[in-house]
């Protein structure tokens, strides 16, 4: 209990801030309770830090991946949230199952499988799909009213000052020695867009006072269906191939093998667990987030303790609609400032993961393998069979993966180490 400290409560607050807009996006976008994704949210990250022997500095969010598959099922005729939310069930159960067969697929093996070059660009990839999201609320996009007041430039106005609050924190108090501070970036350049928004007059605190102080999250249950399974399902096998990036992406932040130890099965698993109880409430599926890794680099504090208590707090907030209903309110230029610097330092890590292993891309297999990765992973390549898509970084991530096994199949299964 020794890092139950003061610096590290207050740097999980920040962390429950950063989670909070994006996990609660999800509900907002598919017509889940809020309260019970942030309840979820909270659970499924102690349950995943439990299963990976408390050593993994990651917090569940809700996951975009499955937005298109929830909407299909509870949008079509006859179908419901119900419907897809047990759909999101058996999604998780096949984390599980995939966790069991790496449990016996040895570390070294999975490094083979998953080089430099190819993880590198998935780690790239992580923060460039992610980039739009930013730009688009930055510059008032998924804000249609707050246009209509300041117009687009008075969106980026805000968006650019909460990014420079961000550096400014970070840099200036470092440069002082105020390492408290220094790890608040975050938080205070989210406070400070905020104050910012009430000024320019564009913060609606209607559903603010509509809302009570204390309630229960609207908990539900599941329904299970063939359609929802074949429609919904499938989808994870692209946010499996998604957590292994995650999972990479923090280690190379924090400078630690997550895939040796604990062990991708671990991860796997208490990410499958996370997302099969989540559903089971009523709750999205859990991911692995990338706004997580960027928080962790821009903060600098590694340790997994604050995550720990971001959890505690997104528990105890999702029974307080009062101040769910006040974060809410943050208005989207906010979010898309802060989101340019962690979705950038997301690809950037990247980018450092690919220089400290120093890829050379001067050999032609490593040099095609990422181009492939990179141009299907940004370009909108689509591929589907039926109910079954792949896109994006899921595509980028197989196509490296079987390129690698392909082009240097002797080195990954050969007697060399």
């Amino acid at each position: 209990m020794k890092d139950l400290n003061g610096q590290n409560i207050v740097i999980g607050f920040q962390h429950t801030f950063v989670m909070f807009g994006a996990t609660v996006l999800v509900p907002l976008l598919t017509g889940l309770d809020v309260g019970v994704t942030l309840f979820a949210a909270g659970i499924g990250t102690l349950l995943f830090h439990f299963i990976t022997k408390f050593k993994v500095p990651v917090f569940l969010g809700s996951s975009f991946a499955f937005i298109p598959g929830i909407i299909a099922v509870s949008k079509a005729n006859g179908g419901s949230l119900p419907e897809a939310l047990g759909g999101i069930v058996i999604a998780g159960l096949l984390y599980i199952v995939v966790s069991i067969i790496f449990k016996f697929v040895d570390a070294k093996v999975l490094h083979k499988i998953l080089p430099p070059f190819v993880t590198g660009p998935i780690i790239i990839l992580i923060g460039l799909i992610l980039a739009p999201v930013a730009i688009k609320n930055a510059n008032g996009t998924f804000s249609a009213p707050i246009v209509e007041k300041i117009g687009t430039n008075g969106c980026w106005l805000i968006a650019l000052i909460t990014f420079a609050a961000a550096i400014f924190v970070k840099l200036f108090f470092e440069k002082i020695g105020k390492k408290l501070l220094s790890m608040l970036p975050v938080l205070i350049a989210l406070i400070s867009g905020y104050i910012l928004s009430i000024i320019f007059g564009i913060v609606d605190f209607t559903e603010v006072e509509k809302a009570a102080w204390f309630g229960l999250p609207q908990f539900s249950l599941p329904v299970f269906s063939t359609r929802s399974v074949s429609i919904i399902v499938p989808i994870a096998i692209v946010t499996i191939v998604e957590h292994f990036g995650d999972v990479l992406a923090i280690g190379n932040v924090v400078d630690k093998d997550f895939i040796k130890e604990p062990g991708i099965h671990r991860t796997l698993m208490g990410d499958g667990l996370a997302t099969s109880l989540s559903a089971l409430i009523g709750g999205p599926a859990n991911t692995t987030y990338s706004e997580n890794t960027g928080a962790v680099a821009l903060t600098g504090n590694y340790n997994p303790i604050i995550m720990r208590i971001a959890a505690v707090f997104a528990i105890v907030l999702s029974f307080i609609p009062k101040f769910t209903s006040i974060i809410s309110t943050i208005p989207g230029p906010v979010i898309g400032g802060i989101s340019i610097l962690l979705f950038g330092m997301i690809s950037s890590i990247g980018i450092k993961n690919m220089v400290e292993h120093k890829v050379d891309l001067s050999d032609p297999k490593i040099l095609m393998s990422s181009a492939a990765m990179l141009v299907l992973g940004l370009g909108g390549a689509k591929f589907a069979i039926g109910n079954f898509e792949l896109e994006g970084l899921g595509l980028a991530a197989i196509v490296g993966v079987l390129l690698n096994l392909i082009l240097n199949f002797k080195h990954i299964f050969g007697k060399e180490t």
